[in-house]
């Protein structure tokens, strides 16, 4: 969601704050700004829209600012509609603030501003935070922003200036991320380490309820009792390059490009001697025998990764597995127990809902296992065990190789739960293992076929409407496939279980309506086929994904989409690589914004 930036040193800042919320574009947002310290005053330009239609344009009209620091903010609307007005930074000429998060009693605390003498402006929540500084700063920045805290309710990351302390930053989070960056002779504030690689690989991680100073002598961190803090210094394992597009038009194709040697990187240290091996997060084989169940906890792709985790897991461990949507989850009063293992699934570990998730397993017990992909993330802190995906940074907002590394360590996952509950025996094991270590050769044959993966989308890119439709783990790719053509092509699309279309939703279907069947498991081909012939009666155009060298029936299928050979286990893996492929394709020709969609966030850290 909305981005932050901030700026201390000796260059001119303007365009370091501009360029670094260029690089958070990708989290989504609908208007920009920044505010500078020059001339002893607080200036703030901020204009609702692109960075480059709004904030660009409105900077050229008021003319060039003059600062060494400063903050800056994307901002994804939550309260109050995009505009002018609502834009960050927030704040009057004596204290100004970005935000990003949500204050849940910012209604109490503006009736009590507002019987203080405060007027208000915005529709914003963060306008509240911005006067409550205000209203108890008396010169001491630390005691205003933590009497501020103590009365605040909710997530948040923020970013502040006072007029009266030229060339200082303040910066404080709860839930909400916030990195401190630590170049030569500058400091940044950033909500993602990829605003400011091109400056600085060396970052702080800001706990929640400290507090960072930054100015001209350097960085301090305090706690919200004003005691000075000493912090680790952490550094990006990845250099700006990996952020950028590098000769791909969007950097959804580049990351579906990346998919086999992201793969690579996630499974290929876990697997020792042949074997799955989690011993460096702690989850012996000791542990999983002694659980009774697995909950599996996330959001969009993630859960659709843990869909095919489940599947797995129970065909080879025969062990019951429970895939919660992160939302539902707490509010379902889940049966978890002491005895039970919750798996939290999340790209950037930030998610609010699978965070809060995760709190609900930890107070009741259970052991809780993160798989994320940004290190040092709130989810892979406060997990009792934690294992990075190592995909890299992942910028387009409709994730692609983010969840096909969570489905290959679902796969690892697996295998070593079915292998120390002895479900599967060690040879067994190291086939599965091995077949596995060597799916990136298959994916990146798949990825090669991008021709006719252009055709098909050139075939429904006019559609109003479409189905997918598979049976068992393809059921869970249908809807993977589904989701990824609603997120950048805006075509209305559903994922249904083949078998129950006859139960309803076949009604949908009528003449020239697309229908997209997955169709890689042998035991299920017959039972596909027989629901592909029930809708081509009635007019459909069937597009079937299934192995290549899988016969089908020319009267009810109009197009086919041939797979390489693999263990069918593992066609998920390789079965994603052309609904990612389709979905790219059709919004492009519709010409649509691939990489930052319409009202979507990389980083949904609002409930």
């Amino acid at each position: 969601m909305c981005g932050i930036v901030g700026y201390v040193g000796k260059e001119e800042c303007t365009q370091i704050l501009v360029d670094s919320l260029r690089r958070l574009e990708y989290r989504g947002y609908d208007s920009a700004g920044i505010a500078v310290f020059e001339d002893d005053k607080i200036k703030t330009v901020k204009a609702k829209g692109k960075i480059n239609e709004g904030l660009v344009k409105k900077l050229e009209q008021t003319g060039t600012l003059h600062a060494t620091s400063g903050i800056g903010h994307t901002r994804w609307a939550t309260h109050g509609e995009p505009s002018d007005i609502n834009s960050h930074p927030i704040g009057n000429g004596r204290v100004s603030i970005v935000h990003n998060g949500i204050i849940e009693n910012y209604r109490e605390l503006k009736a009590f501003l507002i019987s203080k003498g405060y007027g208000f402006e915005s529709e914003t929540d963060t306008e509240t935070v911005a006067k409550l500084l205000d209203y108890y700063y008396d010169g001491d920045p630390l005691e205003a922003i933590a009497r501020a805290m103590n009365d605040i309710e909710g997530a948040y990351a923020l970013g502040i200036i006072f007029r009266e302390h030229k060339n200082k930053i303040f910066a404080i989070r709860k839930e909400s991320p916030l990195i401190v960056g630590k170049g030569e002779g500058e400091s940044f504030i950033a909500s993602d380490v990829t605003a400011i690689l091109e400056y600085t690989r060396d970052y702080y991680l800001l706990e929640h309820n400290e507090i960072a100073v930054l100015d001209e002598s350097g960085i301090k961190f305090f706690d919200v009792r004003g005691e000075e803090i000493e912090k680790e210094i952490q550094t990006a394992d990845w250099d700006v390059s990996a952020a950028q597009k590098g000769g791909y038009k969007h950097f959804m194709l580049k990351e579906i490009h990346e998919q086999p040697a992201a793969i690579k990187n996630t499974v290929s240290p876990r697997v020792k001697n042949g074997l799955p091996d989690f011993s460096e997060c702690g989850l012996t084989e000791e542990r999983l025998r002694s659980y009774e169940n697995i909950y599996i906890v996330g959001c969009g792709s993630a859960m659709h990764a843990g869909l095919v985790g489940k599947a797995l897991i129970e065909k080879l461990a025969r062990m019951p597995v429970v895939v919660d949507i992160a939302s539902e989850f707490r509010y379902r009063d889940p049966l978890i127990t002491e005895k039970d293992l919750v798996v939290i699934i999340s790209q950037s570990g930030e998610t609010a809902d699978t965070l809060a998730a995760l709190k609900l397993a930890k107070q009741v017990g259970s052991d809780t296992f993160a798989i994320v992909n940004v290190v040092g993330s709130s989810i892979a802190r406060e997990a009792d065990m934690v294992m990075y995906t190592n995909a890299g940074p992942e910028i387009s907002v409709c994730s692609t190789k983010a969840y096909a590394v969570q489905v290959a360590f679902m796969y690892l996952f697996a295998f070593e739960v079915a292998f120390a509950r002895g479900r599967i025996d060690e040879e067994r094991c190291r086939q599965l293992t091995n077949e596995l270590l060597n799916i990136p050769d298959t994916i990146q044959k798949c990825i090669d076929n991008e021709a006719a993966y252009q055709f098909v989308a050139s075939k429904i890119m006019n559609a109003d409407s479409l189905l997918y439709i598979g049976r068992g783990l393809d059921y869970s790719l249908s809807m993977e496939g589904s989701l990824k053509l609603k997120e950048i092509s805006y075509i209305h699309s559903e994922a249904y279980a083949a078998g129950e279309l006859k139960h309803g939703t076949i009604s949908l279907v009528t003449e020239d309506t697309p229908v997209i069947a997955i169709a890689t498991q042998s035991a299920l081909f017959e039972k596909t086929a027989s629901n592909v012939k029930e809708v081509k009666s009635r007019g459909a155009k069937v597009v079937m994904i299934c192995a290549e060298e899988t016969a089908v029936d020319a009267s009810s299928v109009d197009y086919k989409v041939g797979l390489p050979s693999a263990n069918e286990l593992l066609m998920p893996l390789v079965t994603v690589v052309p609904l990612q492929m389709i979905a790219y394709y059709t919004a492009v020709l519709r010409g649509c914004d691939v990489d930052m969609p319409r009202n979507l966030a990389k980083s949904v850290t609002v409930e």
